[in-house]
């Protein structure tokens, strides 16, 4: 087996170096489960626009933008990894006032 997946990828599961926030053990970003606004909002009982706000900003999430022309409008398509899910998820927990 030469590491690489049927798409020609190269896969490894050791240590990364350079990678901004990992550990040797932790699995890359690509690899977690990510999730939509949608989802999240539905999770959550959120609506979408605070999702949106909430993550927009947040490191480790990637946005996918399409640019808008002349007459159209730009789009940014938000993917939320779980770990960043439950870091913010955390961070709320902590601030919560009973």
């Amino acid at each position: 087996m030469d590491g690489r997946g049927g798409d020609g990828l190269t896969v490894s599961t050791g240590h990364r170096a350079g990678w901004k926030g990992e550990r040797m053990n932790e699995a890359p970003l690509f690899t977690e489960r990510h999730y939509t606004v949608d989802e999240v909002a539905a999770l959550w009982s959120l609506s979408r626009d605070s999702v949106r706000r909430m993550f927009l900003s947040e490191p480790d999430v990637p946005k996918i933008a399409r640019p808008g022309g002349r007459y159209k409008r730009s789009y940014v398509t938000l993917r939320i990894p779980e770990s960043v899910l439950n870091r913010v998820y955390r961070r709320m927990c902590a601030g919560r006032v009973a």
